[in-house]
């Protein structure tokens, strides 16, 4: 049985509106091209910027990142080592990038990933719905050239948590870094 012309509109017309409320749930620009790195290349994780006024959110965001590119298979994963202060209300010391790139190189990295947290909040009113948004870009270190980048913001429903829908988000994100097999040694 087919439903009438009528009630085929109202289900089409439910269906389009559903289709553009779940659209705006999620945004995110990536490359045209995705990055493909070996899965054994030193891949350093440079410390996040704070855009928010939620403190310490960068270091959030950074944890869920280092563990979602260790899922994905990088072997190699390096984490700028920062230092926690005693006092949790006391500003954390702005990482100066150029130092943080330095660092990378030091470490004998290929791949420096950086980025920035725009928003981490549950958003006020009724429902209190969480919002995240982010950044990432990775720079290859011997050009010095930013090879990749991405940025998006997702919310969810009010019953979601906002480590869930972030680390969706960073998800989501990642999926434009590609690995391929770990490269091979020369022979000695």
């Amino acid at each position: 049985m087919t439903p009438s012309s009528p009630t085929r509109r109202v289900l089409l017309g439910i269906a389009g509106s559903a289709a553009v409320l779940l659209a705006g749930c999620a945004v995110t620009a990536l490359p045209g091209q995705s990055l493909t790195v070996p899965a054994d290349a030193k891949f350093a994780v440079l410390p996040l910027s704070n855009a928010t006024d939620v403190p310490l959110v960068e270091r959030r965001a950074q944890a869920i990142t280092v563990s979602l590119l260790q899922q994905k298979g990088l072997r190699n994963v390096l984490v700028y080592p920062q230092k926690s202060g005693d006092n949790p209300l006391e500003a954390e010391p702005v990482v100066n990038p150029a130092q943080a790139l330095a660092w990378a190189r030091q470490q004998g990295a290929r791949y420096a990933l950086s980025g920035t947290v725009t928003e981490w909040r549950y958003k006020t009113g009724v429902d209190s719905e969480p919002a995240v948004g982010i950044t990432l870009q990775v720079t290859d270190l011997p050009t010095g050239e930013v090879v990749w980048s991405a940025s998006g913001g997702r919310s969810g429903w009010g019953y979601q948590a906002l480590a869930a829908v972030g680390q969706s988000q960073i998800e989501a994100l990642l999926r434009g870094i590609r690995l391929t097999a770990a490269q091979p040694t020369a022979a000695k």
